[in-house]
């Protein structure tokens, strides 16, 4: 929760087949990310794996963009 609400955690949810949960995270750098997450408690006892998967905006959606208002 703290990760929450220091914006660090922007959202999580449970994975449809309960295996796990998925966080999507405001931090760019992926050694962070595991650092952060190493340190939950089932992290420090070696109960957890991670997968980091980078996020971003999806670019082409641009052309979508009537710039001519500008």
């Amino acid at each position: 929760m703290r990760l929450y609400l220091t914006g660090k955690i922007e959202q999580w949810y449970l994975k449809p087949d309960q295996s796990g949960v998925v966080f999507i995270m405001n931090i760019t750098d992926p050694k962070e990310a595991i650092a952060v997450l190493g340190r939950f408690p089932f992290g420090q006892a070696g109960l957890m794996e991670f997968q980091i998967v980078p996020l971003a905006p999806i670019g082409p959606l641009r052309v979508l963009l009537d710039d001519s208002a500008r």
